[in-house]
């Protein structure tokens, strides 16, 4: 079969890497995918939110089935638009997506299902969120409604920082539209862990748990950024907080989506946090998390071609999703200053080090091929994944495999799975 992936960055070359041991796929296509996807896929120079150009495309090439990878195009509608000409397509339709698209959406379908999350309320008045900050307890967290890249999230300390904060969002519009409603929610201590699920539209299938690291700097400082690295699994997941999840998020979950008329079918991310009164959701995304997918889909067993088709057909609950009993720890290789203001087009050495090493893999989320070389074309540039009999030898493996790799204006955390050595 042919597959077309659409996305560029870390998450899609995960995937494509993870469709390609696929005995069924003959052919990938990425669009516009990127310098590393383009060495397991034949990448095209259609953007992911180019929709008409993208079902011709699929519709050109006889494309078997799409996978999106991205949340923009997921919330702009593109299942919509590549199931109406009868394609096959993976991934939530609009209404679906809007899981993610609107915090706001989220959070009240939690409110009316009991589905357990923080404390919050939503504004699309900047006086009326200045008003009730008055009375709020400090700490506490506001959120941009739509999407932001993972950014859109601001943790206010002080009273006047969550003031700055509701400028920042509703009036500078530092994130465009997707502040023109805010949450503003209580602040919630715990560990924060992810979990990827595959949903059919009634049943959901939970994959093996990670944990992401998104401040750009060691000790969790720094600007919120797309992730800078990522270990799975979680060593706080437990069987008994699994147990928890299961019965009162996940599955719930799944069953206010289809009870609102918004099936679910796709990938749901779990963002929890495991509190001292128990898990609380902290965020839904509709696609796989970046760079989670890339250690979770490492250590996937299964062929993906499968879970992607019973998804779509509703027919998951004849699958059963199987995971090595080992662990992978993802490191980014960034470029200095992101995620504000850095410099690109930089030569990549070192990358052909990976080759044939076993356990080791290079995602590429920002290159680009120039006059034949393999250059910095982002602010996440690589993601470095190794995988180990445990955390720690992941995260030592993945460490030395940084050391292959040479850029300029190389930047990286060097805590990434530190929490391991407290579990």
């Amino acid at each position: 079969m042919k597959v077309l992936i659409v996305g560029s960055g870390g998450r899609e070359h995960a995937i494509a890497w993870k469709v390609a041991q696929s005995p069924k796929v003959e052919k990938i296509y990425c669009a516009p995918g990127n310098a590393g996807i383009g060495e397991i896929a034949e990448c095209v120079p259609i953007g992911a939110m180019e929709f008409d150009k993208l079902v011709a495309f699929a519709k050109e090439k006889e494309i078997d089935l799409t996978v999106i990878g991205m949340d923009d195009p997921l919330v702009g509608g593109i299942v919509d638009a590549f199931e109406a000409e009868g394609l096959r397509v993976f991934g939530p339709r609009k209404n679906a997506a809007i899981l993610e698209g609107s915090k706001a959406f989220s959070k009240d379908l939690m409110k009316k299902y009991h589905i357990p999350t923080a404390a919050y309320e939503n504004f699309n008045n900047p006086e009326e969120a200045l008003a009730y900050l008055e009375t709020a307890k400090m700490p506490i967290v506001l959120k941009a409604d739509g999407l932001a890249l993972g950014k859109g999230v601001l943790i206010c300390n002080t009273l006047q920082e969550a003031k700055d904060g509701v400028k920042e969002l509703m009036l500078d519009k530092h994130f465009g539209d997707a502040g023109n409603t805010i949450v503003i929610e209580e602040f919630m201590t715990g560990r924060e862990v992810s979990v990827l699920s595959f949903v059919d539209g009634n049943t959901i299938q939970i994959m093996t748990s990670a944990q992401d690291h998104k401040r750009a700097k060691d000790g969790d400082q720094g600007l919120n950024t797309g992730g800078m690295g990522t270990f799975s699994p979680s060593p706080f997941y437990t069987a008994e907080i699994d147990a928890f999840c299961q019965k009162y998020i996940y599955q719930p979950t799944v069953d206010a989506m289809k009870a609102e008329g918004r099936p679910f079918k796709g990938v749901i991310f779990f963002g929890l946090m495991l509190t001292e009164d128990g898990p609380r959701v902290l965020e839904y995304n509709a696609r796989f998390g970046d760079p989670e997918a890339q250690v979770v889909l490492p250590r996937m067993k299964n062929d993906i071609i499968d879970v992607f088709e019973a998804c779509i057909d509703g027919t998951l609950d004849k699958i059963q999703l199987d995971f090595e009993e080992n662990a992978a720890v993802c490191v980014v290789l960034a470029s200095d200053g992101y995620p504000e203001h850095y410099e690109k087009g930089y030569p990549i050495e070192g990358l052909d080090t990976f080759k044939g090493k076993n356990g080791y893999y290079v995602f590429h989320a920002g290159t680009k091929l120039a006059d034949g070389k393999i250059v910095t074309n982002g602010g996440r540039v690589l993601g470095v994944t190794a995988k180990g009999s445990d955390l720690k030898q992941a995260r030592a493996n993945a460490y030395a495999a940084t050391e292959w790799i040479q850029f300029e204006n190389k930047y990286k955390r060097n805590d990434i799975g530190k929490a391991i050595d407290e579990a």
